[in-house]
């Protein structure tokens, strides 16, 4: 199951947890649960889209450098 399924089934499973009629400490200790791992997998997404948008095309990471350049020096005529 995808990061992206799991997000979606645990907010759908939030949005129904005051309706289903379960006790109030079992409703507190899974808003609380179910709020953690979506951080957690929020937090996972956010830095494996990070660290795709750094990646360049043959795999390795890049980040912005600059070097100056020098001229190269002119040959006698």
């Amino acid at each position: 199951m995808s990061r992206e399924a799991i997000v979606f089934l645990l907010g759908f499973m939030l949005i129904l947890i005051p309706f289903l009629g379960v006790p109030s400490a079992w409703k507190e200790q899974s808003i609380i649960g179910i709020g953690i791992v979506l951080m957690l997998c929020g937090y996972s997404l956010r830095r494996s889209a990070f660290l795709r948008e750094i990646e360049s095309e043959d795999g390795e990471r890049v980040a912005d450098s600059f070097s100056e350049s020098i001229p190269t020096p002119k040959e006698p005529e």
